[in-house]
């Protein structure tokens, strides 16, 4: 699902990636940790092609078959689009919209039939247990209910994978323990493969596999 070689990043003088390698099997859940600075997050924008990479002769990111670091600007967007959904920390949901608008958003921008969009959102948002507020707007839903309408915005084009960044991190605890049970659920309903960066020691323990990254790569 994901094969990188040789992903550097460099700030200036600031090294932020120092060749990091990466393998990643389909349906697999994997947990990035490390400390702040670790370069977790940089790494994760430039697997979701939020950011590019240094040039070097040895990169590669291949990621469901393609190699992305070959795509031209439009391609790549058209790529991010239709195989790549994102979950953050703060939902990023926009406020002038309704739960089942936002989940649509990345269907219209890929032009998809809009009667099958709103059926496909509809379906993910009672999947994730919120039929009774699709027209409610985010600031009428709670932080957990938020971060579900933003889940099905990152399922509704079926993705090849999900990025998750520090997603449980501005949630309760309850709420954090529901969504990461709910990534389970959708990796076995769905055939998703999550990548997650988290502080949470909980989630991180619960993925198939955990990497820990430091000064700039994966040590374990």
């Amino acid at each position: 699902m994901i094969k990188t070689k040789n992903i550097f990043k460099h700030y200036g003088d600031l090294c932020v990636l120092n060749g990091v390698d990466l393998h990643i099997q389909k349906k697999e859940i994997v947990s990035i940790v490390g400390k702040s600075g670790a370069g977790k997050t940089t790494l994760l924008q430039i697997l979701g092609t939020l950011e590019l990479a240094d040039q070097n002769p040895g990169l590669s990111i291949e990621i469901n078959g393609t190699d992305v670091t070959h795509l031209s600007t439009k391609k790549l967007a058209d790529f991010r689009n239709q195989n790549i959904g994102f979950i953050f920390q703060f939902h990023q949901l926009l406020p002038e919209f309704n739960a089942i608008e936002n989940v649509c958003i990345p269907a219209w921008i890929k032009n998809s039939d809009a009667k099958e969009t709103h059926q496909r959102a509809t379906e993910l948002l009672h999947f994730l247990g919120l039929s009774d507020r699709i027209n409610h707007k985010p600031s009428q839903l709670s932080g957990g209910e938020q971060q579900r309408v933003a889940v099905a915005r990152a399922l509704i084009n079926n993705p090849a994978v999900v990025f998750a960044d520090e997603p449980s991190g501005n949630l309760d605890s309850a709420s954090a323990e529901n969504l990461h049970q709910l990534f389970f659920k959708l990796r076995d309903e769905f055939d998703q493969t999550f990548v997650i960066v988290t502080h949470n020691k909980e989630l991180a323990s619960m993925a198939d596999r955990r990497l820990e990254m430091k000064d700039g790569n994966i040590i374990k």
